[in-house]
């Protein structure tokens, strides 16, 4: 069934915010629950306000204490409030109270929803500036499987009477996009931040799902949230979904590997796993505690133009294929990846990378927008609890490039030693010296250009998955034979 209003030619391209909830309110096929914890029922107000909500709204609540709420909607197994489980949970049970309730006999026209949010605000001190989830669980035509859409936002806002005000605002967006514009949901997604500033609120995770959505691949979405400026950083997980950074990095040793991984080569894993086992012989590390990222940079993602989604799907998949967590991020300088992960963990870190990498780290050049310039960036880099382990570079005349007999600008040396003989940068020296000579710039053109023997150059597996599914524009030997 379509959800259609009369007059909807009268609405302006970008409606305010009250003719949403009109618009809404007065589409008497709509009709559902709203439950806010943790901010007020600031979502719910602005269709109160809007005025003919009596036949949409069934139910608005908020149990805002906690023992209240939890003898609604549960205890959680960690004591959270503020949880994708807890929202998911005050989904359902709402779903299902109005499922029970009202009668499809009665109302055979009605498509249900519910709107959720479990939101804390910034905190009295405001050091903690808040967080929260949002959701909605919804379909659009009676008796269709339910369709849901649920993020997570960081307030940016330093009062918590503003944080409430664009809550609000942002649930509005929320449930008029899922009604009218879930056909698009990359546009969707952008509206949610109508008569809203970025620097208002940020959106680091979402999760398309329903029949609405089964062609959404939610890591695309994800891609969308940083190059809209929504968010500097988004993960997803090895089974491919989208997951919040905080779940992943609080409190945990991390280890970042940055690349262009196109595609993942020999090269990247024995970078990997040299670092990672000298990381974890590290004070303070232990297995069960670390945290390894794959890290794609936006700048990189962009190398030849515009951004090609396809090879960004193509080099997520490989990475997820070898059980690995990605990230794609806004960062182009390295103390800026620190400074992120530095929010969610105040444990050792650490970087592997390249010699190439580690000479631009002492490039001028990439700092002049800092007032303190170079000294500013190392202090927010190398000030942390991280250490850098240096992979070596195989030159042309078969000499090796490492720590020891590196260059970097004559200004830079003394600042450099400094940070080398204090333990900030150490070489792996056990690296595997086939591999040296792998780069995935080359494997990219064999593949390009239909030429043999790439294969062996790749970890186990991860040719014949670029081949099964033809990524990075490789073609089977079935295509090659028709053609």
């Amino acid at each position: 069934m379509e959800i259609t209003l009369k007059g909807d030619k009268e609405f302006d391209d970008i409606p305010s915010i009250k003719t949403k909830a009109l618009r809404i309110n007065l589409n008497e096929n709509i009709y559902g629950t709203f439950a806010e914890i943790g901010a007020g029922q600031e979502t719910v107000r602005n269709f109160f306000r809007a005025g003919g909500a009596s036949g949409t709204i069934a139910k608005a609540m908020s149990a805002y204490d906690k023992d209240f709420s939890d003898a609604v909607y549960g205890i959680e197994d960690d004591k959270r409030y503020v949880t994708e489980a807890r929202l998911k949970k005050m989904l359902f049970h709402e779903t299902k109270l109005i499922e029970d309730r009202i009668s499809r006999e009665k109302h055979p026209s009605k498509v249900f929803f519910t709107f959720a949010n479990t939101v804390a605000t910034i905190d009295f001190a405001k050091k903690y500036k808040g967080h929260g989830w949002v959701g909605i669980r919804y379909q659009i035509e009676p008796n269709q499987d339910y369709n849901e859409i649920v993020l997570h936002i960081r307030f940016r806002e330093n009062d918590a009477k503003l944080q409430q005000e664009t809550l609000g605002i942002l649930g509005t967006n929320l449930v008029y996009g899922a009604f009218y514009k879930y056909n698009q949901p990359r546009k969707l997604l952008r509206y949610l931040y109508d008569h809203l500033h970025k620097d208002q609120v940020e959106i680091d995770t979402i999760n398309f799902s329903g029949p609405l959505f089964k062609d959404v691949d939610n890591r695309l979405m994800s891609l969308q949230l940083v190059k809209n400026g929504m968010t500097e950083a988004v993960m997803f997980a090895p089974d491919g979904n989208n997951v919040l950074p905080a779940r992943v990095l609080y409190k945990k040793n991390i280890l970042t590997l940055r690349g262009s991984f196109r595609p993942v080569t020999k090269v990247n894993m024995d970078m990997y796993e040299k670092a990672y086992n000298m990381f974890l012989k590290e004070n303070r590390v232990k297995p069960e505690n670390t945290q390894v990222i794959f890290e794609i940079t936006l700048s990189n993602l962009r190398a030849e133009g515009e951004i090609d989604e396809q090879d960004f799907m193509d080099r997520a998949r490989l990475l997820c294929s070898i059980g690995q967590t990605v990230m794609i991020s806004n960062f182009k300088e390295y103390y800026k990846l620190v400074e992120y992960f530095s929010q969610y963990s105040k444990n050792r870190m650490g970087l592997s990378m390249g010699v190439n990498n580690l000479v631009d780290i002492f490039d001028e050049k990439y700092y002049r927008h800092l007032s303190g310039g170079i000294l500013e960036a190392f202090g927010k880099l190398f000030f942390k609890d991280l250490r850098v382990y240096l992979y070596p570079q195989k030159n042309e005349d078969g000499t090796i490039t490492n720590s020891e007999n590196l260059k970097v600008h004559p200004r830079m040396k003394e600042l450099y030693k400094f940070f080398k003989y204090n333990g900030k940068v150490v070489d792996i020296d056990d690296y595997d010296t086939k591999t040296l000579s792998i780069f995935s710039r080359t494997v990219l053109k064999m593949i390009n250009d239909g030429k043999a023997g790439w294969e062996p150059m790749l970890p186990e597996g991860v040719a014949q998955l670029i081949k099964e599914q033809s990524l990075f524009g490789c073609e089977t030997e079935e295509v090659i034979e028709k053609g």
